[in-house]
């Protein structure tokens, strides 16, 4: 797997069908606090309202120039520097450790391009991939919203991750030396 199979880009309009697509699998949907089916007019007022920020918040993440999935940021706090993100890979034909390129590039963007200090995680505690993820990637449990989310008639756990960009950074190359195979990891 090389660095350069792999690109992040903002969203576009033209993207919108596929991402709903996704966004309306199972497979994706049944990790998500809204799992209900999104209309066609829902998700295009959706793009409306992400296109009107100050800088690309969601990202369509391409391997080998093919759409694979999706990363955004929301919550965008300026005066704290800090935000929180979401994600999925709506290909599921792909390398493994796509997913990991995924989130490495996605906080190369957030914190080296544009200077965010935080970025703050949550996943439902029967979500072990997700947890799995963040951990991976040098995000910290904080803490737990217990009983937070109805989910199939269930109150589930919400479990909460941070990750500083300090402490990213100096983790960094070992990250990417365990994605590309450069590493004895």
């Amino acid at each position: 797997m090389r660095r350069d199979d792999f690109e992040l880009r903002p969203i576009m309009e033209s993207d919108l069908e596929m991402v709903l697509s996704w966004r309306n699998s199972e497979r994706v949907r049944s990790y998500m606090y809204t799992d209900h089916l999104i209309s066609l007019q829902e998700h295009r007022a959706w793009f409306e309202r992400v296109s009107k920020e100050a800088f690309p918040t969601v990202l369509i993440f391409e391997y080998m120039g093919r759409p694979v999935g999706l990363k955004s940021f929301t919550q965008i706090d300026t005066r704290n520097n800090r935000c929180h993100w979401g994600f999925y890979l709506g290909d599921t034909e792909l390398p493994r450790g796509s997913g990991s390129v995924m989130g490495l590039m996605a906080l190369e963007f957030i914190f080296e391009e544009h200077g965010f200090h935080k970025v703050c995680a949550e996943a439902f505690a029967f979500n072990e991939g997700s947890i799995k993820y963040h951990e991976r990637l040098g995000f910290v449990k904080e803490g737990c919203f217990a009983r937070h989310v109805l989910k199939n008639g269930i109150y589930q756990d919400i479990v909460l991750f941070g990750c500083f960009k300090d402490e990213w950074l100096a983790g960094k190359d070992r990250l990417e030396k365990r994605i590309f195979g450069q590493g004895d990891e």
